[in-house]
């Protein structure tokens, strides 16, 4: 008994790791999900192991810890930009639009086109032209349907 609960939990575990995603209420995921306060594609575990690696996690009785370093933020920030006042890498190879729209992909994922319009108030051609540019220039990419998919952001 004692060996199939440990294979049932080492395959709970590497579903956990791969991003499997079983929501405990379904009706009070799907509201998050509307409100944009959560996604349910499963990129998040993942990302954060990627990054952080598995010691990120610790896993008690009934909830699961999440630690991120702080001296991560340093790093993170030396990446985007010096500390000096300087341009950022981004802003050298980026025009204006290109920016807003990345920044704004950044921040929600599942933004659509028409959303993007709306908020940064350009028009489809200049935001259709901006997304093209920073799929061109490797700042992102898509990911499923342009319906059900979901913006990955490859850089910075």
């Amino acid at each position: 008994m004692i060996g199939r609960y440990s294979s049932r939990k080492t395959s709970l575990m590497e579903g956990f790791y791969a991003g499997e995603s079983i929501p405990v209420n379904k009706k009070l995921s799907e509201f998050f999900l509307q409100l944009h306060l959560s996604e349910k594609t499963g990129r998040g575990v993942p990302k954060i192991t990627s990054i952080y690696g598995k010691d990120a996690f610790e896993f008690r009785e009934n909830s699961i810890v999440v630690i991120i370093p702080f001296n991560w933020i340093n790093v993170m920030g030396d990446k985007v930009g010096d500390k000096s006042g300087g341009e950022t890498e981004m802003s050298q190879s980026l025009n204006h639009t290109q920016q807003r729209i990345l920044s704004e992909i950044r921040n929600n994922p599942n933004i659509t086109k028409t959303k993007l319009v709306e908020v940064i108030k350009l028009g489809k051609t200049t935001i259709d032209k901006g997304i093209s540019e920073l799929k061109k220039k490797g700042y992102i990419e898509r990911v499923g349907s342009n319906k059900n998919g979901y913006w990955n952001v490859l850089k910075y």
